[in-house]
């Protein structure tokens, strides 16, 4: 019994001293601090800020990592100091958006390089159950879709929510323009698969078919 008196003593002993101890400023810092600071794109602050033990994972009140608030701004340099001090690529926020997954939607090419580079994952998901490369085709972002395609391993047939894959998102979504056209070779070229139909049964050529897009149909049609 004196013993653990004695223990709990010295745990409230060292627990005040503790509290006395003033913080510095200069290696301690709130998360909303850096938070501010990547919003900001202030790269001096958050250099000093996770030097000083501030997690680089830290999140705002939306989920929103440090990475991600860094891909939304569009902020590459920021972006790559988050992701080399070891940031996670995959993290994502209350709406499912990750860094990875928001550079391909927005055609980030070089982020996208990036975090590949630092385990994005394939199996990783947004909201539409959908993967980096389908809003990249939706979107024409014909670069980004490049790079995707020829990563191995990634699912070019991914099927998202809406019964949609990559192939389907570029045809029923876009234009039929010259940057599609080059985005439904890029898929064809990449191994996707040209008779996935849609829920109600429309194959990617159909769909072609009947908006007159001729160039894509020729695409589609060859062997």
């Amino acid at each position: 019994m004196k013993t653990l008196l004695l223990l709990a003593l010295a745990g409230i002993f060292a627990s005040c001293n503790a509290k006395d101890q003033p913080l510095n400023n200069d290696t301690i810092m709130q998360q909303e601090d850096i938070i501010r600071l990547v919003e900001r794109n202030d790269l001096a602050g958050v250099k000093k800020a996770l030097a000083g033990g501030v997690n680089v994972n830290t999140r705002d009140g939306r989920g929103k990592s440090l990475l991600l608030l860094a891909t939304i701004g569009r902020q590459e340099e920021m972006a790559t100091l988050l992701t080399e001090k070891g940031a996670d690529v995959n993290l994502q926020d209350d709406i499912q958006d990750s860094p990875f997954l928001y550079a391909g939607a927005t055609g980030q090419t070089a982020l996208v390089k990036l975090f590949l580079a630092h385990g994005a994952r394939f199996d990783v998901f947004n909201r539409y159950n959908g993967t980096a490369l389908i809003p990249a085709c939706e979107r024409g972002h014909v670069e980004t879709v490049k790079v995707l395609v020829g990563t191995n391993g990634f699912p070019v047939n991914h099927i998202n929510r809406l019964g949609w894959t990559a192939l389907m998102e570029a045809i029923v979504l876009g234009n039929g323009g010259k940057k599609y056209q080059e985005i439904v070779q890029l898929l064809k070229d990449g191994g996707a698969d040209l008779g996935i139909p849609d829920h109600d049964g429309i194959t990617p050529l159909q769909h072609a078919k009947s908006r007159g897009f001729s160039e894509i149909v020729k695409i589609l049609s060859e062997r």
